[in-house]
């Protein structure tokens, strides 16, 4: 078998343009070719001769129509005996991309399957390159910094402008942050509403207000613990969903029992009213197992429909929580007081 050209940085004929924020945008075309027959002699040869690279992490084995075949790392390569043949110490099968895939999804794939470089193949599957390794760790950098900003409900079109952000005049400033947090005004103006619907309860049982605020905000943080791991895990965890979910359904009701645990003694001593400290106790379990229910679910959500999923963090995944564990609160409270 003939051997691919070891060294070639010729644009494969059909490919299209790079895009922004795609594979091709990153792709690097000069990398080390062989053919699977090949012997580690011959391939060490060639790299003593002089070899320009723009990434030699591994050697690409490649058939005549050059369809990738598998790799060899390069430590793996130095370490072989030299009449060893490359099919033999190779890594098979490996994933490739498109040049036109998400960078977000070339760098998940590539810590997924411990890759220091993604391949990347064309429409016909004929190698043509890889992502190599500094862009992936800068699309992971870019990426986390997008997220964070979306966590605190700041929009941002790219990077550039979240290093622009900082020093931004004000009205720019408010622009990025107004949109989400109008969200969240309109979840708490709803969220008064049901503390208004529970105002017998309120005026029957004073004490419970003093609790609220306390349940709410234990509930925000259970879930937004819960958002951070969902929005960076769903993309790198190859789990199913339902398990995923179900293992933190039971982190949330452990943490619930806990807190509840916690609280039901103090309570109970403060104020000398065992019920009301079981009702507290209870509401706090209960907006704990929905805060991660929800905090988990909703970044999935917006994942299925095309979204980002750091989209269902920050302000609406809060007020999504605030105004389901009121309910749990009051009703709790009503049920075991009343």
């Amino acid at each position: 078998m003939a051997s691919p050209e070891p060294f070639s940085d010729a644009r494969e004929p059909g490919m299209s343009p790079a895009h922004a924020d795609t594979a091709g945008e990153h792709l690097v075309q000069e990398v080390l070719r062989a053919s699977p027959e090949d012997t580690v002699g011959t391939v060490r040869q060639r790299l003593a001769a002089g070899a320009q690279v723009d990434c030699a992490e591994a050697l690409y084995l490649l058939d005549v129509q050059h369809h990738l075949l598998g790799i060899v790392p390069l430590s793996r390569l130095l370490r072989a005996n030299a009449d060893q043949i490359l099919a033999d110490i190779a890594i098979a099968p490996v994933p490739a991309v498109r040049p036109g895939t998400d960078q977000e999804h070339v760098a998940s794939l590539a810590i997924q399957h411990g890759l220091n470089a993604m391949p990347v193949v064309d429409r016909r599957g004929r190698f043509v390159g890889v992502v190599p390794p500094r862009a992936l760790l800068e699309v992971l950098r870019r990426e986390h910094i997008e997220d964070l900003h979306r966590l605190a409900g700041i929009g941002l079109e790219d990077s550039a402008r979240a290093r622009e952000a900082i020093e931004a005049p004000p009205i720019r400033r408010v622009r990025d942050r107004l949109p989400w947090l109008l969200v969240g005004l309109a979840g708490s103006m709803l969220a008064t509403f049901v503390v208004a619907g529970f105002e017998a309860t309120l005026e029957a049982r004073v004490a419970v207000a003093f609790f609220v605020p306390g349940i709410v905000y234990l509930a925000d943080a259970v879930g937004t613990q819960s958002e951070a791991i969902a929005v960076r895990g769903l993309s790198l965890s190859r789990l199913p969903l339902g398990r995923l979910l179900a293992g933190e359904l039971r982190t949330g009701l452990l943490i619930g029992i806990t807190l509840a645990l916690l609280v039901l003694g103090p309570i109970w001593w403060w104020f000398g009213d065992a019920e009301l400290a079981l009702a507290v106790s209870i509401a706090l379990l209960a907006a704990s197992a929905c805060a991660t229910t929800i905090g988990f679910a909703l970044p999935w959500l917006l994942a299925r429909s095309g979204r980002d999923p750091a989209f269902g963090s920050g302000p609406i995944a809060t007020i999504i929580q605030d105004v389901l564990s009121l309910p749990i609160d009051f009703r709790t409270v009503k049920a075991l007081l009343f």
